[in-house]
């Protein structure tokens, strides 16, 4: 099968009428245990005329020994990126949906830390608007279906908030080493699931959740 490169086309195009772009993809979302991310990218005019780095794809599509290189570049191609974070106890509390938004709220915040223009506008993968309810000031945000396939800036997005949250999961991986969290990065694997049956739900599990029976996800 053909992957077809992610462009800089809507960008350039959505450009022309306000200053910013800040791009947003999540990752974790579909875990049973761990934290939910979601990366940010920021995207100016100078920078949508910059060539897109080789290599940059959705994170699904990039290989697990690739993606910290491709993240890597990604960073340094856009103005700014940032990671926010979203704990499984705020999941459990506030539901996966108002924990999404908790999570891009604290990364824009961080990745347009000083910046002053009003014109800014927010692209996020998928068909729904999980920002604009837990954003503390009003914000212009498009979804954008498969954007993480199609748009250079929100694939950067993906890629760097993956590598962030596999980081994360790896380094959780020697407190609770059963559920091998190094491996399956706290998703649902056949290995994880057993290990819930055997041992219980660890504090970093998305405990409301219903997990024993919960079907493989890759």
């Amino acid at each position: 099968m053909t992957v077809v490169a992610p462009t800089l086309r809507l960008e350039r195009r959505l450009l022309k009428d306000v200053d910013l772009i800040i791009a947003l993809d999540e990752v974790g979302r579909g875990a049973l245990a761990g934290p939910v991310a979601v990366g940010a990218a920021l995207m100016d005019p100078a920078g949508a005329r910059r060539r897109v780095p080789d290599g940059l794809r959705d994170s699904k599509l990039v290989t697990e020994r690739r993606r910290p290189d491709v993240a890597a570049r990604a960073a340094s191609w856009v103005q700014a990126s940032a990671v926010g974070w979203a704990s499984a106890g705020e999941i459990d509390d506030v539901g996966i949906m108002r924990a999404l938004g908790l999570a891009a709220s604290r990364a824009i915040l961080s990745v347009s830390a000083g910046i002053s223009s009003q014109r800014v506008l927010v692209i996020l993968d998928g068909n729904h608007d999980y920002v604009s309810a837990v954003h503390p000031v009003r914000l212009d945000v498009r979804p954008v279906i498969k954007g993480d396939r199609d748009c250079a800036s929100v694939s950067a997005a993906s890629v760097i908030a993956k590598v962030a949250r596999d980081a994360y999961m790896g380094e959780l991986h020697p407190e609770h080493p059963e559920y091998q969290w190094d491996r399956n990065k706290g998703y649902a694997s056949a290995e994880h699931r057993a290990a819930i049956r055997d041992l219980g739900l660890s504090p970093h599990h998305r405990a409301s959740w219903s997990i024993a029976g919960a079907p493989t996800l890759f």
